[in-house]
């Protein structure tokens, strides 16, 4: 029997080609005239309250270009014009990213062009996390900052770095060792404010494939947090703000970019895949017989035998010329001893997972090596392998991990947490009379496309048209400028100002090199 030795993967990840536009303002911060009312908003001092999406983190890294063009810096440029003051960032520095003095942050990605893929950006980030810049800072987005970091004590002492407990962002921003991110934001006695958290407490647990290095946080405490920072940023209901809810990480592209079924097959190669695990349930089955009999098949009733071969036949999955899905690991049970199956059309894989493995190296399907050949030969020709030559058939399968897939119990508990954090955060804000922007439902637009006018159409799908950076979780800057102006547009119907949106269009996506 000929067993595949090579599966062909068709998807790119990105398009074939990319714009390269710098960003651009209608008008500089400073030099923006008042030409918009503020209504009953005051935007004098103006704070950003928030993670990553807030600080500009964009293609897997802070760099200064991020962050001037981060929504909350386009959003203070438009408030410039109905009174808004000056507006301060804690800028990297350096367009590299990352940190020089802590590991495995940075450098950003950017678009190769000989490559078709996105790369590392060659260089030397030049930002030391323990070099504490002097504040405050208007821009308090905190990549990676939970909803709990809020209130946390020593989130920004650089002596808690190695525990893991202080974020070095906040370290190198935090007005002193013990100083909360709350804390830093009220002491500017803000005028006007936006928060934007939610989203680490369940993407950690999202990004990992749900396999339990992060944990969804517990409603109980999320809840306490959205109410208690939202009463004090707020005043109790009597400062104005915005708040932004929690996107589906289904219309996020590092959840939806690889496909589940690129397992690609012509009809030799599906024919000799459906073979292959043929021969795989009935070495499952046998197991399970001589497992129960004590190595004595003849011991075996016929409720056993159909007991095992019900157990074995999960197994004989079949392939067809075309798309095919992959194979998953999941838990190991009685009634799946094997711990693997063929994902459901809903399930996803993450943007990180190894390309090149699911391409030429069996990843999420089998991995045949001749060993393995020479026992499905000695099987088609009515041999019975040892039990170290059918461990090698078993062996040969190689399921996608449970840190580079989501599967369907993951899926769910991110829905409803989703679905919870996202009720709690509307029913806070509404409480304290603030302006809310539905985040969630303008992610969910992206995926069919924005017209952004004259026919410029800007979409969540990574390429050349993508409004997110190329990490696949964080917007690029047209991607901020759009959802910047419907930060304004809900800003102007709560509080009746006429802040004036951007022209979304002039804004970069994809930067090559």
């Amino acid at each position: 029997m000929k067993l595949i030795l090579k599966k062909y993967l068709p998807f790119a990840i990105l398009g074939l080609a990319f714009t390269s536009c710098e960003p651009e303002f209608d008008t500089s911060i400073e030099d923006n005239p008042i030409t918009s009312s503020k209504g009953t908003a005051d935007f004098s001092k103006y704070v950003a309250v928030g993670n990553s999406l807030t600080a500009g983190f964009a293609d897997g890294a802070l760099y200064i270009d991020g962050q001037q063009n981060s929504l909350s810096a386009l959003l203070a440029n438009q408030m410039k014009a109905a009174g808004g003051g000056e507006f301060t960032i804690p800028l990297m520095n350096d367009n590299i990213g990352g940190f020089a003095d802590i590991p495995n942050f940075g450098p950003r990605r950017v678009f190769d062009v000989a490559s078709g893929l996105p790369v590392l950006l060659e260089g030397t980030p030049t930002t030391n996390a323990l070099d504490v810049q002097t504040g405050p800072f208007n821009n308090m987005g905190v990549p990676g900052a939970k909803s709990f970091h809020l209130f946390a004590p020593g989130y920004g002492n650089p002596a808690n770095l190695s525990s893991g407990t202080a974020n070095p962002y906040f370290v190198r921003m935090a007005s002193r060792p013990d100083a909360t991110l709350l804390e830093d934001a009220l002491s500017q006695e803000p005028t006007f404010f936006s928060y934007w958290l939610g989203n680490n407490d369940i993407l950690g647990f999202a990004t990992s494939g749900g396999d339990s290095s992060e944990e969804i946080t517990a409603v109980e405490l999320f809840t306490q947090t959205v109410q208690g920072g939202l009463a004090q940023l707020s005043a109790d209901g009597t400062r104005p703000g915005i708040v932004a809810n929690i996107p589906d990480i289904k219309t996020v592209p590092f959840f939806t970019t690889v496909p589940n079924n690129a397992l690609v097959l012509d009809a030799e190669q599906a024919a000799n895949l459906t073979g292959f695990f043929r021969a795989y349930a009935g070495i499952v089955t046998q197991g399970v017989v001589l497992t129960a009999t004590m190595g004595n098949p003849s011991l075996a009733t016929p409720a056993l035998l159909q007991q095992a071969n019900a157990i074995g036949s999960q197994y004989a999955f079949t392939f067809n010329p075309g798309p095919n899905r992959f194979i998953i690991k999941v838990e190991e049970t009685l009634t799946n001893p094997r711990g693997i199956r063929q994902m459901t059309a809903e399930e996803l894989l993450v943007l990180t997972i190894n390309q090149n493995a699911l391409r030429t190296e069996g990843y999420g399907s089998v991995a045949i090596t001749p060993d393995v050949l020479g026992v499905l030969g000695k099987l088609q020709a009515g041999g019975t392998p040892t039990q170290e030559e059918a461990q090698s058939v078993l062996n040969a399968v190689n399921p996608i991990a449970d840190n580079d897939a989501l599967d369907t119990g993951e899926l769910l508990a991110i829905t409803e947490a989703t679905n919870t954090f996202n009720a709690i955060i509307t029913q806070t804000a509404e409480a304290f009379n603030l302006a809310v922007v539905d985040v969630k439902s303008v992610l969910e637009e992206l995926q069919s496309g924005i017209d952004l006018g004259n026919g410029n159409i800007v979409s969540s799908a990574l390429g050349l048209n993508s409004a997110f950076s190329l990490d696949g979780v964080h917007l690029n800057p047209r991607g901020n400028a759009e959802l910047a102006n419907r930060f304004i547009k809900a800003i102007n119907e709560t509080y009746g100002s006429t802040l004036k949106t951007l022209d979304a269009g002039n804004f970069q996506t994809v930067k090559a090199q």
